[in-house]
């Protein structure tokens, strides 16, 4: 496999488009989507789009990266060709698909008692997101097939664009834009199942679930932990705020995202470089200059964007929405932050298969997550919510810096007593 400079550049680009091109979508309509459905729709369209995250992650337990680490081991391990990939993949579709059936069932009888709309939303958008997780995409990434992860992801995104500029402005529902995201995912699902059949065969029969669901189950409560003070947070935040201040909250905040996301690919295109090289004796020190690096643009970034927040609100969502100006100023600060969470979750953590620190830094922003929805209980002021966030994200970034410097640490007195 190419590691150069300009393959590095390439598959970053790939992942960007593939793994994160709802953000690239989100771009094209949002103005759309606020402009037919107000402030009203779009806070009701966030909660269904942060239980996407979280029902995503409720289905692949949030162990992609840990999952495609182990590709690379998996593919060269000896016995029959493939067994232990196919192993792999039998274990993780039983976990998958018994948990979709969960959240299908949940959706079913929301929708039979006719729960109240916000609740309708969270339930529509877990099953949305668990179905997004039955591709077989974390393979794709394992292998350093980035090219085919991107078509594959770039069909599903881009029916999704036409689906909702095609039925969105017909059916002006924030359910209708959830069932667009949904519909289009099919197309995904099924192209990395035939692709993975084809190179593999059929998964084998469920053998070691017990073992992947021990060796998942730190990591999910993190990814949980972390999705709801995350991308998941307006489901929680629904409870404190209505559905129009909730609205304003979600402008700055899916701008941030979108930001976010153009960052977080970097660590996703590394991974397998990165499992290859585990034992190399520079891993450590590309390892800083890259996250370097990444945090330098993050900061840049957010200083742009501080500037222009005001012409960035109005020019996306219109003048309904100005009063998201601020909100945008304030969590633009974060993009420093999550750049070192992102980057060490996805390429380094899963590598050196330590669950213990990406655990330990999710219950800490919980913890600080927690005491700022408590507060916002008695300020009602979305504002709280935003500066706890910010703090959030700088502690959880400082944990996951500090674990860092723990693992450098310990592989060096390893290094010292083999010598």
């Amino acid at each position: 496999m190419k590691s150069g400079p300009l393959a590095v550049l390439r598959d970053i680009g790939f992942v960007s488009f593939g793994k994160y091109g709802q953000y690239l979508v989100t771009f094209i309509t949002v103005p759309l989507i606020a402009r037919v459905l107000g402030a009203h729709g779009l806070g009701l369209l966030a909660m269904a789009m942060s239980a996407y995250f979280i029902g995503s992650l409720i289905v692949d337990l949030g162990i992609t990266s840990f999952m495609a680490a182990r590709v690379p081991d998996a593919e060269e391990s000896p016995g029959a060709r493939f067994a232990a990939i196919n192993q792999l993949r039998g274990d993780y579709l039983a976990v998958r698909l018994s948990l979709l059936l969960i959240l299908g069932l949940a959706l079913g009888v929301g929708l039979a008692v006719r729960v109240p709309e916000p609740v309708q939303m969270i339930l529509l958008g877990l099953f949305a997101g668990g179905f997004w997780s039955m591709s077989e995409d974390w393979l794709l990434i394992g292998q350093g097939r980035f090219g085919a992860s991107t078509v594959y992801q770039g069909i599903g995104r881009l029916g999704y664009l036409a689906l909702l500029v095609g039925v969105l402005p017909r059916v002006p529902s924030a359910q209708v834009a959830v069932l667009c995201l949904l519909v289009s995912s099919a197309p995904t699902v099924v192209a990395t199942w035939i692709d993975t059949s084809r190179r593999y065969g059929r998964p084998s029969r469920p053998r070691d679930v017990g073992e992947l669901l021990r060796t998942g189950a730190p990591v999910f409560a993190s990814r949980l932990l972390i999705t709801t003070y995350g991308q998941g947070a307006a489901a929680i935040y629904s409870v404190v705020l209505n559905a129009a201040a909730l609205g304003l909250y979600s402008a700055g905040d899916r701008l941030v995202r979108a930001l976010q996301s153009l960052l977080d690919p970097i660590g996703f295109a590394l991974l397998p470089r990165m499992a290859r090289r585990s034992t190399d004796g520079n891993f450590w020190r590309d390892s800083m200059r890259v996250l370097a690096a990444c945090v330098g643009l993050a900061a840049l970034v957010s200083a742009l964007v501080w500037a222009t927040a005001p012409l960035l609100i109005e020019v996306i969502f219109g003048t309904e929405f100005l009063g998201a100006t601020s909100l945008l100023r304030i969590e633009i600060l974060i993009l420093p932050a999550t750049t070192v969470t992102s980057f060490v979750t996805t390429a380094i953590l899963p590598v050196r298969q330590d669950t213990f620190g990406v655990l330990t830094g999710a219950v800490i922003g919980t913890i600080i997550a927690a005491c700022a929805l408590g507060l916002t209980f008695h300020t009602r002021s979305i504002h709280t919510l935003v500066y706890g966030s910010v703090l959030v994200e700088y502690a959880v970034a400082a944990w996951y810096l500090a674990r860092v410097r723990m693992l450098v640490l310990r592989d060096r007195r390893n290094k010292d007593l083999h010598a």
